[in-house]
């Protein structure tokens, strides 16, 4: 009933959106004598803001269709390099670019899009062959695809690492943003324990859960509680006869929304409330800045319940990779075997989602890698979303990136 009563307020909302959108509009124009009135301009502004909070929202796109290479532009290429039922790997492809390292970027799937990481990588295209795990929304997933939890998660992050592999470079870069960091993780220990030819070169993990214990946030204490079947009672849902995957499992991206917005309500109100100055002054390029957040942080997919309820279970309330007791299809994952792949653990100091210790965590737990392969870095006045998008993140961090993936190329 939840999704239901979530579809019936969206289609509701649609509808006021489309109105306060084209009253905005209306008393806006600059051919309306009435916008000129006083009082016109608040008027027309606040439904605008409205207009845009209430609209509806879909996947956005990329938009990533050139980058600068050593002074010059380069047009750059959207290509699916596999495609799987829960997700494809995408690669920006730079064209009459030749060489260079690969890097897979690891994107969250934890609500939003992998279009949440357009900055990251925007940043490191002139770098690197960027190739990024572009996850499915779930309740467009059918039920005739099976299910997909944390092992399939690290078997798809195999898949592509060797999809992206050569026969004259057969290893690539690895970089996880957030949430992948536990099982991107656990794919390298898995891949080095088999010695597989296409194992990462470098894992370079951002504001990751790795170890939980570690200065535990808001989000790690609502994880732990409350017991786990809390979690399946109240959080997983069944998706809708409208959708293509009608009637399975999963924890709608709209919950997880609510509970990042409800985290930082007092600034999320303050910026919509700047955004509303912004269109009063006439600042538009404030304004569109503050939008383009939005649209991007609200464009929000579902995940599988299995998926969800593993990760609760495993990651914030067993804690099992730093207690030695996480398993990938029945075998223990063991750190100790990670010996050749260069491990750099990036925190943000106001990370209030991933606390300070919980990433670096990986490095101590890879026991059996020497330590001119490992590297931390705690980035002061940086919040989570700060790590991989912004003006920190182009200027401060991903010069590191760059430098360690070079130094263990």
């Amino acid at each position: 009933m939840l999704y239901d009563a979530y579809e019936m307020q969206r289609s509701m909302l649609a509808g006021a959106s489309a109105m306060a959108n084209f009253g905005a509009g209306l008393l806006q124009n600059p051919a309306n004598p009435f916008a000129y009135l006083g009082g016109g301009a608040i008027v027309g502004s606040a439904l605008e803001v409205f207009a845009h909070a209430a609209a509806p929202r879909g996947k956005p796109a990329f938009g990533l269709d050139h980058t600068t290479i050593d002074g010059r532009d380069v047009p750059v290429v959207e290509e699916i390099v596999l495609r799987k039922p829960f997700g494809q790997l995408k690669r920006f492809r730079r064209e009459g670019v030749e060489g260079g390292p690969k890097l897979l970027i690891v994107a969250p799937m934890s609500g939003h899009y992998a279009t949440l990481l357009r900055g990251t990588v925007e940043r490191m295209l002139p770098f690197a062959d960027v190739h990024i795990t572009d996850w499915r929304d779930a309740k467009l997933v059918p039920l005739s695809a099976g299910r997909f939890d944390l092992d399939d998660y690290i078997d798809y992050l195999v898949a592509f690492l060797a999809a992206m592999g050569t026969d004259d470079a057969p290893r690539s870069h690895m970089l996880a943003v957030c949430q992948p960091s536990v099982p991107a993780y656990a794919a390298a220990a898995v891949m080095s324990a088999e010695r597989h030819p296409n194992r990462p070169l470098t894992l370079t993990m951002m504001g990751g859960p790795v170890d939980t214990r570690e200065a535990p946030t808001a989000v790690n204490t609502l994880a732990t509680e409350r017991p786990h079947a809390w979690f399946r009672q109240n959080a997983i849902v069944t998706v809708p006869m409208t959708y293509p995957g009608a009637g399975r499992q999963v924890y709608p991206g709209f919950l997880q929304l609510a509970g990042f917005m409800s985290m930082n309500l007092g600034n999320h109100l303050v910026s919509h409330w700047e955004l509303f100055k912004h269109l009063v002054q006439g600042d538009g390029d404030s304004a569109e800045a503050t939008k383009r957040f939005y649209e991007e942080y609200r464009s929000v997919c579902d995940m599988t319940a299995e998926f969800y309820l593993q990760t609760i279970e495993t990651v914030f309330q067993r804690h099992a990779l730093p207690k030695g007791e996480y398993l990938h299809r029945g075998q223990r994952v063991d750190p100790g075997a990670i010996t050749d792949i260069g491990l750099l653990a990036i925190e943000g100091e106001r990370d209030d989602i991933s606390g300070l210790g919980q990433t670096r965590a990986a490095l101590t737990l890879a026991t059996n890698l020497p330590a001119e392969k490992k590297q931390y870095l705690m980035a002061e006045g940086v919040g989570h979303y700060g790590i991989f998008n912004g003006s920190k993140w182009r200027n401060r961090i991903a010069p590191v990136c760059e430098e360690f993936m070079t130094a263990n190329g």
